[in-house]
């Protein structure tokens, strides 16, 4: 009897190869997002989370923008070519997919992070925090 982990064959390499290769063309991860960040970005890092997490730590150089406000007249400021990577708290948190979806639906290339702040931390880096006014 085979394990739960054999029992459905790994399907052929063409299709394997196929479908890991797509999955690159939607997310991209924290490791490859801090080594870009740290050259000149060619695509605009949103953070969809709200204003308030925001200012609680987030990614330097990410853009806040909820996924409930990402409407045409919000992108203006950026060529309809821009590739934007949206992401939220992290797995547990469909805000990055929200907002991608968003982007998608107003023909704007757009991939996620992986992982989002949580990912972001457990790779050791570090956030940027918004000063508190009182």
């Amino acid at each position: 009897m085979p394990s739960s982990v054999a029992a459905i064959p790994a399907a052929p390499s063409p299709a394997a190869e196929a479908h890991f290769a797509a999955e690159f063309s939607f997310e991209t991860d924290c490791w490859d997002m801090h080594e870009s960040l740290a050259g000149t970005p060619d695509f605009v890092l949103l953070d969809v989370r709200s204003p308030a997490l925001f200012a609680r730590g987030h990614v330097p150089g990410a853009v806040n923008l909820p996924h409930a406000k990402i409407v045409e007249n919000k992108l203006a400021a950026w060529p309809s070519d821009t590739l934007f990577v949206t992401y939220c708290a992290g797995p547990h948190c469909n805000g990055a997919a929200r907002g991608a979806l968003r982007l998608a639906r107003l023909g704007r290339p757009v991939k996620i992070m992986a992982g989002g702040i949580t990912g972001w931390l457990d790779e050791g880096f570090e956030l940027a925090r918004e000063p508190v006014h009182v």
